[in-house]
């Protein structure tokens, strides 16, 4: 006879936390700004349109548009599979965006041991350099702009 076990409240919380997608407003401002970029280049490329020019308006910044986009190939190429992105006017993250995000949040605050957990068990250790210079790229180009 199998007795079935009732989770507690504290248990059945977690699960549930675990379960729901994160909110695009988790994340800071450059990770932010780079996902609504990786949404816009990603609807681009369905089109087989050039995203730089629409890139630059929204981001309001020829070099912010560049540096997201090299960084969006840079994540392409090294990603294991075809990273899922959600719609544009989405405000939930799906779960490459979470990891893209967090990975992105802490290069723009320059934590080398959080974008690397971001990262581990998913992207190779010898292509992390490429998306940690990217970021950092980004997060330069965004700070000049301002």
């Amino acid at each position: 006879m199998s007795r079935h076990h009732t989770p507690s409240a504290t248990i059945q919380n977690i699960i549930a936390s675990l379960a729901a997608p994160p909110r695009l407003e988790a994340l800071g401002p450059i990770a932010g700004r780079f996902i609504h970029a990786l949404r816009l280049i990603a609807l681009h490329e369905r089109l087989g349109r050039d995203p730089v020019p629409e890139l630059a308006v929204r981001l309001g910044s020829v070099e912010v548009a560049a540096r997201a986009l090299i960084l969006a190939q840079t994540v392409s190429a090294s990603w294991p599979e075809n990273i899922h992105v959600s719609r544009f006017c989405c405000g939930l993250l799906s779960h490459d965006e979470a990891t893209i995000g967090a990975f992105v949040d802490a290069a723009a605050h320059g934590e080398r041991a959080g974008f690397e957990a971001a990262l581990t068990g998913l992207i190779r250790t010898d292509r992390t350099h490429r998306l940690w210079e990217g970021a950092l790229a980004l997060a330069a180009a965004e700070l000049r702009a301002v």
